[in-house]
C-alpha cells in the first residue's frame, strides 16, 4: 500500500499525514540543495556563454546523512543510474514491524548537458580536426573523380597494356593483394596517407572529449513513479506498507487487523524518519 493513497481507514489517514509531512520536508531540502549556480562554458562554435548547473554530490551527501542514521533499517546504498543524458540518484531502505514491511525510496532525476571547457585548446583542436576533415574530403573526391584513370594508369605501368578496360578491371578486382597494392601507390601519388589521417582524427576527437564538461539540470518538484519512469525531472519520496505472509509481500491488506503495538511502531518509524530530515 503506497502511503498517500486514499483510504477511509483512520490509521492509514494518520500515516498519510505523516507521509505528507515527510514529503514536504524532503522537498524543502531538495530545493535548498538544488540551488543553481552560473558557470562559463564553451559551445561547439567556440562561443563562451553562461550555463546554470547544480552539484549532484550535495544530494549524495544528503542521502548519506539520512541512511547513516537509519540504524535498524536495511539499506540500499546510494546509487546513480546513467542513461545517456538522463541520470537518477537514489537510495532505498526498509524495516519490518511485526508482519508488516515499511519501505522507503528517495530519488532525484536530472538531465546532463555537455559543453566544452572555456579553454583556447578547444579552438585549436577543432581547427586541426576541421583541417583534417577537409583534406580527407578533398583527397577522396580527387580519387573518386579520377579513380578509373588512376587505376588504368597503374595497371598499364605494370605492363597490362594489351587488355581492354573490362579485362583490366577483372584482374584488378579478382586479386585482393594486388588491388590493395595499387590503392597504396595511388595514395602515395596524391601525397596522402588516409590511415594516418584517420588516426590523427581519432586522437583529436579523443582530446576534445577530454575537454568536455558536464552541467546538470533538474526541477525541484515532487514527482511520482510514473513520471520518474517517463524521464521527467524532479524528486521522489515514497513510503509503502506491505503485509508479509509466508515470506511473500502483499500490498493489499486490511489495516483493521494490524495490532495496536505494530501500529505504534509504524508511526514511530515514520516520525523518526521525519526528524532525520530536520538534521
Amino acid at each position: 500500500m503506497r502511503l498517500g493513497s486514499r483510504s477511509s481507514n483512520d490509521f492509514i489517514q494518520i500515516l498519510n499525514k505523516k507521509n505528507e509531512i515527510i514529503q514536504q520536508s524532503f522537498l524543502a531540502n531538495i530545493v535548498e540543495l538544488n540551488k543553481s549556480i552560473s558557470i562559463k562554458v564553451m559551445l561547439g562554435d567556440a562561443t563562451i556563454t553562461e550555463q546554470k548547473t547544480f552539484d549532484p554530490e550535495l544530494i549524495n551527501t544528503f542521502y548519506q546523512k539520512i541512511i547513516k542514521n537509519l540504524k535498524e533499517w536495511s539499506i540500499q546504498e546510494v546509487s546513480i543510474s546513467n542513461n545517456d543524458d538522463l541520470r537518477r540518484i537514489f537510495t532505498k531502505f526498509e524495516i519490518r514491524e511485526g508482519n508488516y514491511l515499511i519501505s522507503g525510496h528517495l530519488s532525484l532525476q536530472y538531465h546532463v548537458l555537455l559543453y566544452y571547457k572555456p579553454e583556447q585548446q578547444v579552438i585549436q583542436l577543432q581547427k586541426e580536426l576541421s583541417d583534417i576533415i577537409d583534406l580527407t574530403k578533398n583527397k577522396e573526391k580527387q580519387m573518386s573523380d579520377n579513380s578509373d584513370q588512376f587505376v588504368l594508369n597503374k595497371l598499364k605501368d605494370k605492363g597490362y597494356n594489351d587488355f581492354d578496360h573490362q579485362k583490366l578491371f577483372e584482374i584488378f578486382y579478382e586479386n585482393d593483394e594486388f588491388r590493395e597494392k595499387i590503392y597504396k601507390e595511388i595514395e602515395q601519388d596524391i601525397e596522402v596517407d588516409f590511415q594516418d589521417l584517420s588516426n590523427k582524427k581519432t586522437l583529436l576527437i579523443k582530446q576534445l572529449d577530454n575537454l568536455l564538461m558536464e552541467t546538470y539540470q533538474t526541477s525541484s518538484v515532487l514527482i511520482d513513479d510514473n513520471r520518474l519512469i517517463t524521464g521527467e525531472e524532479g524528486c521522489l519520496c515514497t513510503f509503502d506498507i506491505e503485509f508479509i505472509r509466508n515470506k511473500t509481500k502483499e500490498g493489499l491488506f486490511d489495516p483493521r487487523k494490524i495490532s495496536e503495538s505494530v501500529k505504534e511502531d509504524i508511526v514511530k518509524r515514520l516520525e523518526e524518519f521525519s526528524e532525520l530530515l530536520k538534521m
